[in-house]
């Protein structure tokens, strides 16, 4: 097996990457924009699992160079994690189109760039699995986070229709929603510690996910039942809470 990290850099798809090398002694491409650091880390997994790890430079927002980034993989791999995202800062976005851009293209539109030439390749084949890491941001449109969730709703929704284009083609789409985690992105924000998990418990979700077939994960598990909360508020009432 040879998986395709797409944001190898970001704390989550770093564990991903190290779960599925050691469960599935699993060869890997980990690309990223920051190759330096990229080269260490594709070193330490290639010592500690006994794979290959080979890092590659990749720019979500260069939709011109997904093409030829993609054919350039020799072998193809038969899986891709989509584990990029950029947070922003909401109140500049408001004041900056740039800053909401910037989420927006990040988020969704490198997402579905990419992600489109892989899915041609896969159906091609017949077979494959992207798992593409969405967010519960996108469930409901908060006033605190909304070009965030907004991006998020988009790529969610650009999974689900992904999933069933590509069913009949044997290839799995798995929708990862993993509420407050423990990373870089999320340091400098006030979390119930509660509710946080590590990057490694949401990879652990993620791969059991990816072993059972799930279509859908959250994680932890818990973020499925808050959501449905979340979503039955009426809008009236849901419009005049701070969140």
């Amino acid at each position: 097996m040879r998986i395709l990290v797409l944001g190898a850099n970001s704390d989550i798809a770093r564990a991903v990457a190290a779960k599925f090398a050691q469960r599935e002694r699993a060869d890997l491409y980990l690309a990223s924009r920051d190759l330096e650091l990229l080269r260490k880390r594709a070193k330490d997994l290639e010592i500690r699992y006994q794979i290959e790890a080979v890092p590659l430079r990749f720019e979500a927002q260069d939709y011109e160079s997904h093409q030829e980034f993609y054919r350039s993989l020799q072998p193809k791999p038969d899986g891709v994690v989509v584990a990029f995202g950029y947070l922003g800062d909401q109140a500049r976005a408001q004041e900056n189109f740039q800053e909401a851009r910037q989420i927006l293209e990040t988020n969704f539109l490198g997402a579905a760039s990419i992600l489109e030439i892989v899915a041609a390749d896969f159906q091609q084949r017949g077979q494959g699995f992207i798992i593409g890491l969405s967010s519960p941001a996108g469930e409901r449109g908060r006033k605190t986070i909304y070009f965030y969730g907004a991006a998020k709703a988009a790529f969610t929704v650009y999974l689900s229709g992904l999933r069933n284009r590509l069913f009949k083609h044997n290839v799995k789409v798995m929708t990862v929603l993993p509420g407050f985690v423990r990373t870089k992105m999320t340091q400098d924000l006030k979390l119930p510690e509660r509710l946080l998990a590590s990057p490694e418990e949401v990879a652990e979700d993620i791969y059991r996910g990816y072993k059972k077939g799930k279509d859908i994960v959250y994680t932890k598990w818990f973020w499925r039942w808050i959501m449905l909360i979340i979503k039955m508020i009426p809008e009236k009432i849901f419009k005049r809470l701070s969140l």
